[in-house]
């Protein structure tokens, strides 16, 4: 497994049409591998995020089984004219491995919050349709919801310091939440249909308690959409509480 970041350069306008697209970025991302992996839910799969940085940066962050070459990405979203290669690969397998339960990681995760439902009206024995959560309790609701499946939970605010942090009990925020639609064609490529989804980053702090469960979640992946930028989870070293 590998972790790579590639920096993106805003100002060019092959970015700003694969920033604009995630069906664009998609494409981008797999053109970096010769083989891409199978999306069959048996293996590890390239998972990738666009993270916002301070002063303006923006990074591009990819997981995948394989070592990926972006020399395409430099050529139309990076600077080709530097000598840098534009991008850097870790090894990501040992990191991996170390992971234990009762680790406490700081943690990002962009992801596709969604929840199947009828509608009123809807006749007995309907269909239920997905549907995204759109306030910040339910989308962390929908977090809460999955973490001891993918072997961790979320680091829960001692209830002295509850009151200062506006009563949130769990040390997790919602932020970057953004409605994102574009067409797409079907399987033949005959037509066209719009693909609508909600994105949203979640920050906070947790603690595994299922090494094997955490570490399929990193390579894997976490809800929907994660062909679009959503699923990945990474870690830092978690700051004092």
């Amino acid at each position: 497994m590998y972790l790579t970041r590639f920096r993106i350069n805003t100002a060019r306008s092959g970015a700003r049409r694969l920033l604009g697209s995630p069906h664009a970025m998609h494409g981008a991302v797999n053109m970096a591998f010769p083989n891409p992996s199978a999306r069959d839910g048996q293996g590890p799969r390239v998972l990738w995020r666009v993270d916002p940085q301070a002063a303006g940066r923006t990074d591009l962050l990819i997981v995948s089984p394989g070592r990926p070459d972006l020399t395409h990405l430099v050529e139309q979203a990076g600077w080709p004219g530097l000598e840098q290669p534009g991008w850097t690969t870790f090894a990501y397998k040992e990191f991996l491995d170390r992971l234990a339960i009762g680790d406490t990681w700081g943690f990002r995760l962009t992801a596709n919050p969604v929840h199947d439902i009828h509608k009123p009206g809807d006749p007995e024995g309907a269909r239920t349709k997905r549907t995204a959560h759109v306030t910040p309790r339910h989308q962390i609701g929908w977090l809460l919801k999955r973490q001891e499946q993918a072997g961790f939970e979320i680091v829960c605010t001692p209830p002295e310091r509850q009151l200062t942090q506006r009563g949130h009990e769990h040390q997790v925020i919602v932020h970057n939440r953004m409605p994102l639609q574009f067409r797409k064609r079907d399987a033949a490529g005959s037509s066209r249909h719009n693909v609508r989804f909600t994105r949203v980053t979640f920050d906070g702090r947790l603690r595994i308690t299922d090494a094997d469960a955490f570490r399929r979640t990193l390579t894997h992946g976490l809800g929907k959409a994660k062909a679009y930028g959503c699923g990945l989870m990474t870690l830092a070293p978690a700051r004092a509480s």
